[in-house]
């Protein structure tokens, strides 16, 4: 492979390790790294999920971000910590804010709450090597917010995403670099399910093939990758070379809405009767998050799941000929799905709704026989009214009932409580 024609770059990709369970040891006055904490999404439920468990239980009980509330060990030592989203989130924009203290905001580009890459072109004269800023942030993000992180060094993101997650993880110092000649030794001998972008059924597809690392995939002809899986057969060949041309400066934050919908896994299974209340409350918020932006949708998607004791559901959608932002015309809709798609004796435990097929916002056309645009300035004076005093100032009288989720829904960040 000739590298020379494709860009290097000096791209951090930056993971905090434990992000939630070391929040919750700092405010502790913990250690991070020797107490036993796990962060718990919801402590009223046995069967709640473990958001995160600091390194110290992870060693000693393997404890992981896929354990359940029921599981954790009955050990004196072990503190268990609600979860607090606001607080999670409060300290990862203060960890960006003062990574800008090295590089421009457009040098960041935000992955997720705990995980960040960042662009260090041009700095050695000011910071010495991507190694030396490497380290230097790292000790930043110590000295400040007391929380450890690992950084992989790449000359694009996709190769310092996968190096942190392959190599700086087990580093002794948490930092691990990887350039494109660096790609055959250090990448290829892995197993394709440890690279960022290869789930389980992609990991199965190619195992099919005969592919079970990354070498394998690179020395797989080009052009049955592309018949078989398209595009993104394509990509996962030049990924297995190190190669990947997606850009590493620009604002990474604004990007085309393509739909306004809201789903949500139920703490129960619902009767029929209940749902109505929750599709409605879904809903509300996918219409007026539409309606804040300015726009209007042709189709409504509707998707239910139902509970463990049947499994299935239905995933549905219609089109309209006049688009629209009006709860109750997308909850009508609504109706007309599940009535016709629900088999009519299943409980239900996810349910899902979707604005899709947008447009701008168009001014209402009057009509004799429709008081659409009376249903709409209902919905911009219900808007106002939440945007100044709350999203729980004013609710329709379903979401008090067993079935609604809005006030419920109030009071989370990400579906846990802030």
């Amino acid at each position: 492979m000739d590298y020379s024609v494709y860009p290097r770059n000096d791209v951090l990709c930056i993971d905090m390790r434990s992000f939630y369970a070391s929040i919750e040891c700092v405010k502790r006055s913990q250690d991070p790294q020797t107490a036993l904490l796990a962060v718990v999404g919801d402590t009223s439920r046995r069967g709640s999920i473990v958001l995160a468990a600091s390194p110290s239980l992870k060693k000693k009980y393997g404890i992981s971000n896929v354990s359940r509330f029921f599981e954790l060990p009955d050990d004196p030592d072990l503190i268990i910590a609600p979860a607090h989203m606001r607080d999670y989130l409060e300290v990862s924009v203060e960890i960006s804010k003062m990574i800008k203290n090295f590089v421009p905001e457009e040098a960041i580009h935000i992955y997720s709450v705990d995980e960040l890459w960042v662009t260090v072109n041009g700095l050695k004269k000011l910071y010495g090597s991507p190694d030396d800023i490497a380290k230097m942030i790292q000790s930043r993000i110590r000295e400040q917010f007391g929380i450890e992180c690992v950084i992989g060094i790449g000359d694009n993101k996709f190769l310092a995403k996968v190096v942190m997650d392959i190599h700086a993880k087990k580093a002794s110092n948490g930092i691990a670099e990887c350039r494109y000649e660096d790609v055959e030794e250090m990448l290829w001998p892995c197993n394709i399910h440890d690279i960022w972008g290869i789930g389980s059924r992609m990991t199965r597809n190619l195992n099919r093939m005969g592919i079970l690392n990354l070498g394998q995939l690179a020395r797989h002809p080009l052009k049955y990758l592309k018949k078989n899986y398209g595009i993104m057969g394509e990509q996962l060949y030049w990924h297995a070379w190190g190669v990947d041309l997606s850009p590493v400066y620009g604002d990474f934050v604004k990007t085309e809405q393509k739909s306004y919908g809201h789903g949500i896994t139920l703490l129960r299974d619902y009767q029929k009767e209940e749902i109505f209340a929750c599709l409605l409350d879904l809903c509300e918020e996918a219409c007026r998050r539409a309606r804040h932006d300015g726009k209007e949708g042709r189709t409504v998607h509707l998707g239910i799941g139902y509970s463990t004791e049947t499994g299935g559901g239905f995933s549905r959608s219609m089109s309209v000929q006049t688009p629209t932002n009006v709860t109750m015309d997308v909850y009508n809709i609504c109706l007309r799905l599940f009535h016709r798609f629900y088999n009519g004796e299943s409980k239900i435990r996810r349910a899902s709704v979707a604005l899709t097929g947008l447009g701008e916002e168009m001014d209402v056309q009057l009509s004799l026989f429709d008081d659409r645009p009376r249903r709409k300035d209902i919905g911009v004076v219900m808007d106002k009214i939440r945007d100044q005093y709350g999203s729980t100032a004013l609710l329709r009288a379903s979401s008090y009932t067993s079935g609604g989720i809005t006030l419920e829904r109030s009071k989370k960040i990400g579906g846990h409580y802030a």
